[in-house]
């Protein structure tokens, strides 16, 4: 998936760790970034062999969101210039939750603005203790609803809190984030990978079709109009799998009380 620079990506059989490897910068996102990050979500879509992605920062932080310092020569671009560079950063979200595999942020330190939205943008959400999280920009001059915050956030936590945090730009710290279920779980930051490796383990023990189908059910039924439309795609989606030789080997392994082993070709 190509050389990195501002990216460490790690492959540990099907499960990729991705580091945010900016520490200095506290993981900010300069333009270098940005087209990392959207260029590994983006290649995502069809690699098959990944089946799990670990999002993390590199140093103190998680990611400190946009780099203020890393402007250059941004002061002669027009309206047009500004609104693409504003989707290229957006796009990373899209691309998080359009990619087929779950994605597990470790969330430490900092998590401002757009490392917020990363954090959002994710499937689960473990913070260490030190994490703190906020919709940064509404304290520089604009506006907090950005790079999908305004969505993923009153999803997640509920439209007042959701609100309270996104017009005052508060931090939201580890143990508050933990009881609005905005994190699944909090833990010592040395212990964050620790924490991860059994929910890992066990999204493994499933079958790449179905954890793949699961996802993309959980999103689609976040906007779903009805209980009939969420339904109808669950239905979908149990059909399809049923007719994988997934669910053969799924069904073999359960009577033989044994891993599955989807690599095997079993007939239902």
């Amino acid at each position: 998936m190509g050389d990195w620079q501002a990216l460490t990506v790690e492959h540990r059989g099907e499960v990729d760790w991705v580091t945010m490897n900016r520490p200095e910068r506290l993981n900010a996102l300069d333009d270098v970034l940005v087209e990392e990050l959207s260029r590994y979500f983006g290649d995502l879509a069809t690699d098959r062999g990944v089946r799990i992605v670990v999002l993390r920062g590199a140093g103190r932080a998680f990611c400190a969101g946009l780099d203020l310092q890393a402007g250059g020569n941004r002061q002669d671009w027009d309206t047009i210039d500004r609104l693409r560079h504003q989707r290229s950063i957006a796009e990373i979200v899209m691309r998080m939750r359009y990619a087929p595999q779950p994605i597990v942020s470790l969330v430490h330190g900092p998590a401002c603005g757009g490392g917020f939205a990363m954090a959002l943008a994710s499937d689960i959400r473990i913070a260490g203790e030190s994490a703190r999280m906020n919709a940064a920009f509404v304290r520089l001059g604009l506006s907090a609803c950005d790079i999908g915050v305004s969505y993923f956030l009153p999803r997640l936590v509920g439209a007042s809190l959701a609100a309270e945090l996104m017009l005052t730009g508060d931090f939201i710290h580890a143990e508050r984030a933990l009881a609005c279920g905005l994190v699944s779980r909090v833990v010592p930051d040395d212990r964050m990978e620790e924490a991860a490796a059994p929910l890992i383990e066990q999204m493994l023990t499933t079958s790449p079709l179905g954890l793949r189908l699961t996802k993309e059910a959980l999103r689609m039924s976040l906007d779903a109009p009805s209980l009939e439309s969420a339904i109808a795609m669950e239905d979908r989606n149990q059909i399809l799998a049923a007719t994988s030789p997934d669910f053969g080997e799924g069904i073999a392994a359960f009577f033989e009380k044994r891993r599955p082993d989807y690599s095997r070709k079993v007939a239902s």
